[in-house]
């Protein structure tokens, strides 16, 4: 990324946070296996036992079910797969939704091609899942469910813990998928009431590599690896202590600087939004997801505008120096329309043309002015 790029794809990555990187740097320059009884590998121990009470604190939870992994993918894998699949029971249903990030739904895939069934509940035209309906394709078979907190590409903020509520009833885990989530809104785990819960360090300026998965106490998690037992037998293998302390200390400035952070994003968010309407004509855009701010990540939004290429539109921005996104990240090189857009029953002259923009800690009011202007124009002249 060159310095005069105007970054607003912050929902793919952010960029690593100065403090974040001062606070990890001793534990990558002075070795250290946390599992090790000599004075070094106390230190280890400490530094990772802090980060991981520091998490636990944040996000509502008890040190002993913070696990910690690679990132927002393993995090997934490690629910779905562990509250799926036991070792000895035959396949059972997996109540999902059309909105789940590629790393739930493609490993629920993955599962099917083994014998699982997947039972996919509707969303409504802002994207946001009908968890009656979610909750009515439970069947005795149902080994879990799985809905994200908070859409990757709308923001759509979702009701888990009321599908969390209604699955305790029949005895059904409930996964969710809070890697959008954590660091731009308040998360409770014990408050969702979810079996588990995954989160992703480099979604909130924490470095990349590293992510927790949150697992209630007393909920039995298949292990998906096998090695030295660390963090529970849950996720064995050498602590990397450094991503664990630059977790915990990007979450731990997110709610230092919550209050600022939302009042910024959503003063950023509604001037880019005013402004591309003005620039652009309210006839052209069509808005994606959930109208009421209140319902969405704060820094998210989503628009869809009519009779342009997407690709083209992407490819006129990025050499203009904006960073945008037609979709998830993860999905880039697909050539099929979102599942979460068509899902959601947008129109077919915006499936293709919609674009996500999404904010930081760091963006600036000048960034997003500049950007509507080069959004205008790209719009106009692919308009021609």
């Amino acid at each position: 990324m060159n310095a005069t790029t105007i970054y607003l794809d912050h929902n793919a990555t952010t960029a690593l946070d100065p403090r974040v990187l001062e606070a990890m740097s001793p534990y990558f320059l002075v070795a250290g296996n946390a599992e090790s009884r000599h004075s070094a590998g106390r230190r280890a121990r400490r530094a990772f036992e802090e980060a991981t009470e520091l998490v636990a604190e944040i996000l509502g939870a008890r040190p002993d079910e913070v696990v910690f992994t690679s990132g927002g993918t393993e995090s997934n894998n490690l629910a779905v797969f562990g509250l799926s699949v036991d070792g000895t029971s035959p396949p059972g249903r997996i109540a999902t939704s059309p909105i789940e990030h590629p790393a739930v739904n493609e490993f629920v895939a993955h599962l099917e091609a083994r014998g699982f069934v997947a039972d996919v509940a509707p969303v409504d035209a802002e994207g946001v899942v009908d968890v009656d309906r979610m909750a009515a394709l439970f069947y005795e078979r149902t080994r879990l469910a799985t809905l994200m907190l908070a859409n990757n590409e709308t923001g759509a903020i979702q009701p888990v813990a009321k599908l969390a509520d209604l699955a305790a009833a029949r005895g059904v885990p409930v996964h969710t998928d809070a890697v959008q989530a954590v660091g731009r809104i308040p998360v409770d785990f014990a408050a969702l009431g979810v079996a588990t819960l995954a989160a992703s360090g480099h979604k909130f300026h924490g470095p990349a590599g590293s992510g927790v998965l949150l697992v209630r106490r007393g909920v039995r998690l298949t292990p998906r690896l096998y090695g030295g037992g660390q963090q529970q037998g849950r996720r064995p293998g050498t602590i990397a202590v450094p991503l664990a302390v630059g977790f915990a200390t990007a979450l731990d400035l997110w709610r230092r600087e919550y209050q600022a952070r939302t009042s910024l994003w959503r003063r950023l968010t509604r001037r880019l939004i005013d402004g591309l309407y003005a620039a652009v004509g309210p006839d052209r855009i069509l808005p994606n997801g959930p109208v009421d701010p209140s319902k969405r990540l704060p820094q998210t939004v989503n628009l869809g505008f009519l009779r342009v290429d997407g690709d083209a539109l992407l490819m006129q921005l990025d050499l203009a120096g904006v960073a945008v996104s037609l979709g998830s990240a993860c999905a880039s090189g697909s050539t099929q329309p979102s599942p979460t857009l068509v899902a959601m029953g947008v129109p077919a002259d915006c499936l293709r043309s919609s674009v996500r923009f999404s904010l930081g800690a760091f963006t600036t009011e000048d960034e997003v002015d500049q950007a509507v202007t080069h959004v205008a124009a790209a719009v106009k002249w692919l308009s021609r």
